[in-house]
């Protein structure tokens, strides 16, 4: 009977403690491959803010055929990293998802365009090749081209627009006149392909009034009535956001901790501490916060994009302080 009880004991101890453990433990989708625009939560796991939060954070990357927003509907993931448009979109379709937090409060979405092709303004951009890139990134071009009145169907006087690979190499090497980038990113790539800045013509989306949330985190909203699942994410938004402020401040060092992540091969210390600078400049004037006024500029941009705007009624329930309220205290 005493070895019985002890053992029963035991397994009590155990099971309870199994229990803590997974009700600790965080799994955050990236929306893309392992860089420096994810470099807060590499930087939070390499620094021990996660632990110190009492939370075991598995970070998964992304890539070209990964959405966070069907992993996180899959119970993939209990939180993802994407933007707001993708969000928003499969919102409207049914999926009920709500950002708990958003960490860049920039935009680093541009088109990059050749003064050589006669692009020197935004008048310039009548009866040019424009490439851009779909999969949900394509709504704050259409509803830039919307506000300029500008078709985009090819015909004389709009503009003819062409799908975008995950390349600059329309712009170097091809019949592009202008390339979608990010200012973090591809603008980088498009200066080691030999062109200099100031052959280039960069219109910021922010410059133009129709940029959109990016980089957002997300969550389930039936999760959000579960008190354990909102106290990890309090915790774990705290710990991030942590990890954020340390990358600004050491970019270098921020870089290093995402190459050391990186089980791809592909990335490097030098291209990842460039983009580090970049991104630091987004996230700089951020505490974690949801922008309501950032966030009412996306819906109206999303809405405007044309005949078939990404999102047809004013979302509601779609962001949350209720995170940040209580991580940022």
């Amino acid at each position: 009977m005493k070895k019985f009880m002890t053992f029963t004991v035991g397994a009590v101890v155990a099971l309870t403690a199994s229990i803590v453990n997974a009700a600790d433990n965080v799994t955050i989708q990236l929306k893309w491959v392992t860089q420096t625009q994810f470099a807060g939560y590499y930087v939070a796991q390499d620094k021990g803010f996660y632990e110190e939060e009492g939370l075991n954070v598995t970070i998964k990357a992304g890539g070209p055929d990964i959405g966070p927003m069907s992993v996180l509907a899959g119970g993939g993931a209990d939180v993802a990293v994407d933007w707001m448009p993708s969000a928003l979109a499969a919102r409207e379709k049914g999926f009920a998802n709500v950002n708990i937090a958003q960490p860049f409060s920039g935009s680093g979405m541009m088109l990059v365009c050749r003064k050589d092709r006669g692009v020197n303004s935004v008048a310039d951009l009548k009866d040019k090749n424009l490439y851009v890139w779909y999969y949900g990134n394509e709504w704050p071009f259409l509803s830039w081209m919307n506000k300029l009145g500008l078709a985009t169907d090819g015909s004389a006087g709009g503009v003819s627009v062409f799908k975008q690979g995950w390349d600059i190499l329309p712009l170097t090497q091809g019949d592009a006149d202008c390339v979608s980038a990010m200012s973090y990113n591809e603008y980088w790539q498009v200066l080691a392909e030999g062109l200099k800045p100031e052959e280039l013509t960069v219109f910021r989306y922010e410059d133009e009034g129709v940029a959109t949330l990016e980089d957002g985190l997300f969550v389930k909203e039936e999760n959000l009535s579960d008190p354990v699942f909102v106290d990890k994410m309090v915790r774990f938004v705290r710990a991030s956001m942590k990890g954020w402020k340390y990358a600004e401040s050491n970019t270098a060092e921020a870089a290093q901790i995402v190459v050391d992540n990186d089980d791809s091969g592909a990335q490097t210390v030098d291209h990842n501490t460039i983009q580090m600078g970049e991104i630091a400049k987004l996230t700089a004037g951020s505490n974690g916060a949801l922008s309501e006024a950032d966030f009412n500029r996306t819906v109206s941009s999303l809405m405007t994009g044309g005949a078939d705007p990404v999102i047809t009624a004013t979302p509601t329930g779609a962001w949350t302080h209720l995170i940040t309220d209580k991580a940022l205290k």
